[in-house]
């Protein structure tokens, strides 16, 4: 009687452990957003080179979901930013700020682009903040920015 009231503990004991789902108790409802939304550190052009361009900017934490969109809309005329990028990024709770960086694919050379930037949520919720509209010239083939070292 003993070993089966020890087998059956064992088995208790194993399935819970087999069933339980710690994952399950670290997700957190989202933070409230913030009141105000500023960008810190304007837009500025990381790399760009063979087609492709990586813009960066530093918002303070917008707060909502921790799942969350930078954006670019772009273009070759600054009327028409009729193009977009977007990259997914996870808010960090702990910081102050969030860095944004936006990967844009199949730029052609030696073109100017405007762009302007913003983020969203992952429910598409705008943060409210937008930066005017900038530009960057894409480098000649082959070439790169910033030039290597």
């Amino acid at each position: 009687m003993n070993g089966l009231l020890l087998k059956l503990a064992i088995i208790a004991a194993a399935g819970s452990l087999l069933c339980s789902s710690p994952i399950g108790a670290q997700i957190l409802p989202p933070q409230k957003s913030a009141e105000h939304v500023a960008i810190v550190q304007e837009p500025t052009l990381e790399t760009a080179h063979d087609g492709l361009a990586i813009l960066r900017w530093t918002s303070t934490n917008p707060g909502g979901d921790d799942d969350h969109f930078a954006v670019v809309h772009y273009g070759t005329d600054p009327n028409d930013l009729s193009q977009t990028a977007k990259s997914h990024i996870r808010l960090n709770r702990g910081h102050a700020e969030t860095i944004f960086r936006v990967r844009m694919n199949g730029l052609k050379p030696q073109t100017t682009y405007y762009y302007k930037v913003t983020s969203m949520g992952a429910g598409g919720e705008n943060d409210g903040v937008e930066s005017p509209v900038n530009q960057f010239t894409t480098p000649a083939p082959g070439e790169r920015y910033p030039q290597p070292k």
